[in-house]
């Protein structure tokens, strides 16, 4: 009879390296690996938005220059740390991080797929990560790793067990049993696998079940900051982000956490704190590829102390025996980049929208708390670790926390957040464009206006009724909700990549552009206010260019002339301009939120319609009146957006009329003021507007356009609809008449653009609320050209809707623009166009006969 517990078979305790060296090596290896990722993936963004701010072409070496640098510069010292030591711990660190590095530089290739086409993007994040968790395992099953074993004395038998049970498992305790689940593959190999799935860490065993609940935790935040995209793009995002959980499962599998599991049962903090260390160097790198330019920014900051989550969570599997398997990996990682993947759209994390309480601000304010949430389920899962060492956890309360938190998932999208799919658009441009040669010239003046507006009108409605019946029917058929155009022959319309493609390849479609529409916010923007005091006489700018002695001298004021803005929206009730709003039921427009009224929440459109028709000084031509239309939503526009303002200052319609039917192209303004261009990242090539702006002039409406604020590039007039012969482009300079350095150049195609500057630095003017601010740009001088045309035309009301007249004047009484020493770009007219408009001058010469 024995006197005491049998001894258990043990093997010679793993070699240990001489020194703390190897250890100091790893440590520094991580830390550098750090250091290097997310400082490159902050850059790489960095350099993306400066390039978009800027207007200039994407860099498309950017990101291949980022992975490339990552891999040299993390890789090395991770294959070294990988093959030098003789620790199972490190080398488990070192082939992890060698792993994960590789991975950022295929994923961050990636990012060459250009940013408006999110969902091929997607698709391809998906492919590549399944095929890497593919590939990788693999390549691990044919390396065996046997997990270090531990000198424990064995506790009495168990019910089940007795002397012939193996190793450690007999005791619930240790890194992982030594009989046949101990011949490990490596990480994430089908024997660890298997061991896995059939134990506590199985698919939905205690340790997933506590995974899915701490992914759902992650993910409650962006049910409430966020919203997803279409029904395509957040299907593949969820593909997208279950492929990278599934990566990060055979990145972290069994045999990763055996290396840190020797001695758990002594020392539990040892898989949780080490383990975790390291998991998280792991997860940056990950997260490093994980989305296109500005969604991995959120995973750089929440995956990392999952990695502690994880550590506990393996820990937690051990004491029920076996290894957790790669299941919890698979569930939490992929849950967690679900937020950012579907929730953000990574076109909105952009400086263009770093105002107060836009994208990028909720998309900090989701990251901090997914990253809040993430620290305090480290620190929770550690101490339910603590109090439960005994045993494994139980699959009940598990299984109830993960439905809590599943149900809180979905009541906080519903409620608070903002359900439903809220993709982008397809805009698809027909062959076939109208026909409008041969117009009749008409009486001079309004009269012959109008009826030039009327068949150009006439002519554009037949020729979209006429060709888009078919393809509209079709689409309605396919419940794509088609919206009809006929000033460009259009048609917007939902659908993915599949649908896009489809209407490609029809007979009658020239093209198909996205037509962006930005994801709402869990609460509006605080709206702009402005807080300067009303100015005291004519403004600097509205003296420069001498508008002011039009009015005194003159006594001209731009009355029986309509003015249309197409904008941010205006503030109608504010006292420089309410007065001159026209009124009626055809005069102001929001096709995005239909607001009856006219409204600005962003102050853009106030202060540009300010300097053109502003009373109290600040306006070219305060006695002129205006209308409105908002086609811009927090400073993004789409193709369609911007249709639909042009099409409403061709043929104005009453509020919920229809603009085929309903449309009133008498009651269409005289000139149009446009401080906006539309760029590749709203959806525009650079052909989209133009048959916009070819029937508006060849209806008598004169549309002025900024030229940019993409300077001192050359070539930087390129965003329609600037680069438009039919435009009149506009620059800016400031108070001594000197181009400023933000004003767009020249040349532009065959077109010598731009055509005039204007002042646009430090501009007074209206802002919402009844207050007054000061901006720059060419959008800041745009109007005010505007507004010289309604000075001109209600001098000589004869001139209006002759634009080839009404352009020559302007060019011939422009004076000189002080060009800065060495500047490139061609030519003079290249950078200032024909000059500073002098209003004066330009209306002595419309009135001269």
């Amino acid at each position: 009879m024995l006197t005491g517990p049998p001894a258990v078979p043990v093997s010679p305790p793993p070699p240990r390296e001489t020194g703390p060296w190897p250890v100091v090596a790893a440590v520094l290896t991580g830390l550098w690996a750090v250091l290097v990722t997310v400082p490159g993936q902050v850059a790489g963004w960095l350099i993306d938005q400066v390039v978009l701010v800027s207007g200039l072409d994407r860099a498309l070496a950017v990101w291949p220059a980022v992975a490339a640098a990552t891999v040299l510069l993390v890789g090395a010292p991770a294959l070294a740390l990988a093959l030098a030591p003789r620790s199972p711990a490190l080398r488990a660190a070192g082939r992890a991080w060698t792993a994960g590095v590789l991975v950022l530089g295929a994923a961050t290739l990636l990012r060459v797929v250009p940013p408006v086409h999110h969902e091929a993007y997607l698709a391809a994040l998906a492919v590549t990560a399944a095929l890497l968790a593919l590939v990788t395992t693999r390549l691990t099953r044919r390396r065996p790793v046997a997990p270090p074993a531990t000198s424990l004395p064995a506790g009495p038998p168990t019910p089940g067990t007795g002397p012939t049970a193996t190793g450690v498992a007999a005791t619930g305790a240790g890194p992982i049993a030594t009989g046949p689940a101990a011949a490990q593959d490596g990480p994430g190999g089908a024997g660890a696998a298997v061991a896995g799935e059939a134990g506590r860490g199985g698919r939905f065993g205690s340790v997933s079940l506590l995974a899915i609940a701490a992914g759902l935790a992650v993910l409650l935040p962006w049910a409430w900051v966020g919203a997803l995209g279409g029904a395509s793009e957040t299907l593949l995002a969820g593909l997208a982000a279950a492929a990278l959980g599934v990566l990060a499962g055979v990145l972290l599998g069994p045999a990763f956490w055996a290396a840190f599991g020797a001695g758990a049962a002594r020392r539990p903090v040892r898989p949780v704190l080490l383990g975790g260390l390291v998991a998280g160097v792991t997860l940056t790198l990950l997260a490093a590829g994980a989305g296109q330019s500005g969604a991995q920014l959120p995973a750089l900051v929440l995956l990392p102390p999952l990695g502690f989550v994880l550590g506990a969570l393996d820990a937690a599997a051990r004491h029920g025996g076996r290894p957790a398997g790669p299941a919890p990996v698979r569930w939490l990682v992929g849950l967690a980049l679900a937020g950012p993947l579907a929730f953000t759209d990574p076109e909105e994390v952009t400086l263009l929208l770093a105002t107060a309480r836009d994208v990028p601000y909720w998309v900090a304010v989701g990251t901090g708390a997914a990253f809040a949430v993430a620290v305090l389920l480290a620190v929770g899962y550690a101490v339910l670790l603590a109090r439960t060492r005994a045993r494994a956890p139980r699959r009940g309360p598990a299984a109830l926390a993960a439905g809590a938190l599943l149900a809180a998932v979905a009541v906080v999208y519903v409620v608070p957040g903002q359900p439903g799919l809220y993709g982008e658009r397809l805009l698809v441009v027909l062959r076939e464009q109208a026909d409008l040669s041969g117009l009749p010239a008409g009486a001079p003046g309004r009269a012959g206006r109008d009826a030039r507006a009327a068949e150009v009108y006439r002519r554009l409605v037949a020729t979209a009724d006429r060709t888009q019946g078919d393809l509209r029917r079709t689409l309605r058929g396919l419940r794509l909700d088609p919206t009809p155009y006929y000033l460009v022959n259009a048609i917007e319309t939902d659908g993915g990549p599949a649908v896009r493609a489809w209407l490609s390849g029809r007979p009658e479609v020239a093209r198909v552009l996205v037509s962006q529409r930005p994801r709402p916010l869990p609460a509006a923007a605080p709206p702009a206010r402005g807080d300067a005091p009303a100015p005291t006489g004519p403004t600097w700018n509205v003296s420069l260019i001498g508008a002011d002695r039009v009015w005194s001298e003159l006594g001209v004021t731009g009355a029986g002339v309509v003015v249309g803005s197409s904008d941010s929206g205006v503030d109608g009730r504010h006292p420089a301009l309410a007065a001159g709003f026209r009124g009626g039921d055809d005069s102001w427009y929001d096709p995005w939120e239909h607001r009856r009224a006219p409204t600005d929440r962003g102050g853009h459109g106030t202060h540009t319609l300010g300097s053109a028709v502003g009373r109290d000084g600040i306006g070219v031509a305060p006695g002129a009146r205006w209308v409105g239309c908002v086609n811009l939503d927090r400073n993004l526009g789409s193709p369609a957006r911007y249709l639909d303002c042009l099409q409403f200052m061709l043929a104005p319609f009453p509020t919920g009329g229809d603009p085929f039917t309903d449309g009133r192209p008498a009651r269409a303004p005289d000139v149009l003021t446009n401080s906006w261009g539309c760029p590749p990242l709203e959806g525009c090539d650079p052909g989209a507007l133009r048959p916009a702006t070819a029937a508006l002039a060849a209806a008598g409406i004169l549309v002025v356009a900024a030229a940019g604020n993409t300077g001192p590039y050359c070539g930087s007039i390129v965003d329609a609809p600037a680069p438009y012969p039919d435009v009149l482009t506009v620059g800016a300079v400031d108070r001594n008449r000197r181009l400023t350095d933000f004003s767009s150049r020249g040349p532009a195609g065959a077109a010598d653009k731009p055509d005039l500057v204007a002042p646009g630095a430090a501009v007074p003017s209206a802002f919402p609320g009844g207050g007054y601010a000061t901006l720059d740009g060419t959008s800041m001088a745009t109007p005010q050209v505007a507004g010289v045309v309604a000075l001109m035309w209600s001098a000589n009301p004869a001139l209006i809707g002759d634009l080839d007249r009404t352009r020559r004047i302007l060019a011939d009484t422009a004076t000189a623009a002080t060009v800065p020493a060495g500047a490139p770009c061609g030519g003079t007219r290249d950078l200032v166009g024909a000059g500073v408009v002098d209003a004066y001058a330009a209306v002595r010469a419309a009135t001269s006969g």
